[in-house]
């Protein structure tokens, strides 16, 4: 673990947003733990910190955009934090039957440059369904930038991605659970 990562994993852990026990994640997967960013983004030191080191990586990787694109709620956050670092101008996509949507008025133009900033990424749902939105409303994805990468880069968009924290804790589908997690009261702590 490189040293900007171990910054990164301290701040996780000093917030109390690194839990360890059994949750259910988004994805439906059980794991033993989970990244609760909701407590990280309580403290707004941690959170400009964080973003400064995504919009640094972001740079580095040649990323251009005018707009930050979140899904609501984890990455709204971050998102409007690396917006609002950048001078870009920050839209969140939210909820609508069980679906991600923008509203609020949000209208992207043809061939805008969007980024799509998220807080933890497991299996990567819902920025999938933010670079559809994207791209059915005929604006350009610029990439995707996230604060973890809980499949250690596994997870793989068709456009760039950055993550200030990679790590890869065992999941599984809720019928294969190991007995030492099973034996754990499950929590579902929300997405």
């Amino acid at each position: 673990m490189n040293p900007r990562e171990q910054e990164v994993l301290e701040i996780f852990t000093r917030t109390g947003a690194l839990l360890r026990g059994h949750f259910v994640l988004r994805s439906g997967l059980h794991s033993g733990h989970y990244f609760q960013c909701a407590q990280v983004c309580q403290n707004m030191e941690a959170v400009e910190r964080l973003a400064a080191m995504l919009v640094e990586k972001v740079r580095a990787a040649g990323l251009r955009f005018g707009t930050v694109l979140a899904p609501a709620m984890g990455g709204l956050v971050i998102g409007q934090e690396v917006a609002r670092q950048t001078r870009s101008r920050f839209i969140f996509a939210e909820k609508e039957n069980n679906a991600l949507v923008l509203r609020r008025g949000f209208v992207l133009a043809p061939g805008e440059a969007v980024l799509v900033v998220e807080d933890v990424v497991t299996r990567g749902g819902r920025v999938q369904e933010c670079l559809a939105i994207l791209r059915q409303a005929g604006a350009a994805p610029a990439g995707v930038a996230m604060l973890v990468d809980r499949s250690s880069g596994a997870t793989r968009f068709d456009v760039p991605a950055v993550s200030l924290l990679e790590m890869s804790f065992p999941t599984f589908p809720a019928d294969a659970v190991p007995p030492e997690l099973a034996a754990l009261p499950v929590q579902k702590p929300g997405s």
